[in-house]
């Protein structure tokens, strides 16, 4: 019995992780943060993407692409987890930044690319699916299906959406456009929802879950 407790507690526990992914430089940002925040190597990390948006994501990548070159020389130095894993994700952005925005390319595959670049020992993959009504409703059936323990969103904080927007007993906000999708997941999500708003290429990240709030993640 002692013997087990000890390979238990020796092994670190796998988790799913689900990144909302669409063609938008909130989605970009939110992949980012996630590989270089939240993903240990021992995940699973599952992209996850709702048909209903168009829109070019050629834009959106080429934010997510134009990182600091700096940091992979910085990192030598004060090599943390955290330096190492910007520094590969930014290596993985260059070699593909000749790709993005040419051809028939497929932005899922992309991310699951810089992904696999970024943290090779981790577990992705992809999955596309339809929406019957409200995305975020559609979000949190097929993580309940799936069983992820983290959903990881990019969130676009608007003034209307702080200042105009009126929540709902169910929890769901309301606003000009609607149910927000970030915000009814952070407040609805079963498992821990995570809303991530980056601040510009070097201002870290700006977090959103059910019991933090406006939280400031420097980069």
């Amino acid at each position: 019995m002692g013997d087990s407790r000890r390979g238990q507690s020796s092994t670190p526990q796998s988790r799913k992780i689900m990144v909302i992914a669409d063609p938008t430089r909130e989605s970009a940002a939110a992949l980012q943060y996630a590989l270089s925040h939240a993903v240990l190597e021992q995940d699973e990390l599952i992209l996850v993407h709702v048909e209903n948006n168009g829109g070019s994501w050629k834009n959106a990548f080429s934010s997510f692409l134009r990182l600091p070159s700096s940091s992979s020389s910085s990192s030598t130095s004060g090599s943390s987890p955290g330096a190492n894993a910007n520094a590969n994700i930014a290596n993985a952005a260059s070699s593909l930044a000749s790709e993005i925005g040419q051809g028939e390319g497929n932005f899922l595959e992309q991310m699951k690319r810089i992904c696999e670049i970024a943290q090779p020992k981790v577990r992705v993959h992809t999955e596309c699916i339809t929406m019957d009504g409200i995305k975020a409703t559609a979000i949190l059936l097929h993580g309940d299906k799936l069983g992820v323990e983290v959903i990881i969103i990019g969130q676009r904080r608007t003034i209307s959406s702080s200042l105009l927007g009126s929540r709902r007993p169910g929890g769901s906000l309301m606003g000009s456009k609607g149910v927000d999708t970030a915000e009814y997941l952070i407040e609805n999500s079963k498992c821990t929802c995570v809303g991530v708003q980056k601040k510009g290429q070097n201002g870290g990240y700006v977090l959103n879950t059910k019991t933090h709030k406006n939280f400031w993640l420097l980069a």
